[in-house]
């Protein structure tokens, strides 16, 4: 979980080092232009919402304790832990976030640029709002018709295709050149 109050930001339980600089929460909408041939104007087409993005930046300094770079592995462990393969979604809690209805985020990146400053590492942690998607499974019901279109046929037409519905003048027990004869002699 990520906490926001008086300036600490806490992930999964763990308070992230240093002092909390910033927290930059963005929304913006999906839109799509359309290209009309003969017009200079690209009219616009709205398909939805982007996912929310989250932006956290820190300042870390060195400890009595703890230099920058060893607090600095706090964070990153909390960003990717050992044998950890893929991001797992993480709830936040913070009144920006709040303000947005962002609940839940993936971590998506840890950025460090060292200046020439004394002792200070900032740092840019960034999250995706995470909105789970729901995938219902369905069973397939089974046909009690043989034909291949299953149950999309009606019960009319199913009853047709069993019938006898008789035979080819060209196969009514002839021999094939019997059949050919009979065939040659069907009007076009």
């Amino acid at each position: 979980m990520i906490f926001v109050e008086d300036q600490l930001v806490k992930v999964n339980g763990v308070v992230l080092p240093g002092l909390l600089k910033s927290i930059e929460v963005k929304e913006s909408a999906a839109i799509d232009e359309q290209q009309v041939e003969g017009s200079a104007a690209k009219p616009k087409q709205a398909t939805g919402y982007e996912d929310a993005k989250v932006n956290i930046e820190l300042i870390i300094d060195d400890t009595p304790t703890q230099t920058m770079y060893q607090r600095l592995a706090v964070v990153r462990a909390i960003f990717r832990k050992p044998g950890q393969s893929v991001p797992q979604p993480i709830p936040i809690v913070s009144e920006d976030t709040a303000a947005h209805g962002v609940e839940k985020v993936l971590f998506k990146g840890i950025t460090h640029k060292k200046e020439n400053k004394r002792g200070q590492l900032p740092v840019t942690l960034e999250f995706w709002e995470y909105v789970p998607q729901t995938i219902t499974a369905t069973k397939k019901s089974s046909s009690s018709s043989s034909g291949s279109a299953g149950s999309s046929l009606t019960s009319d037409y199913s009853s047709y295709l069993t019938s006898n519905r008789g035979k080819s003048p060209a196969v009514d027990d002839a021999s094939s050149s019997a059949a050919l004869n009979r065939v040659s002699q069907m009007p076009y």
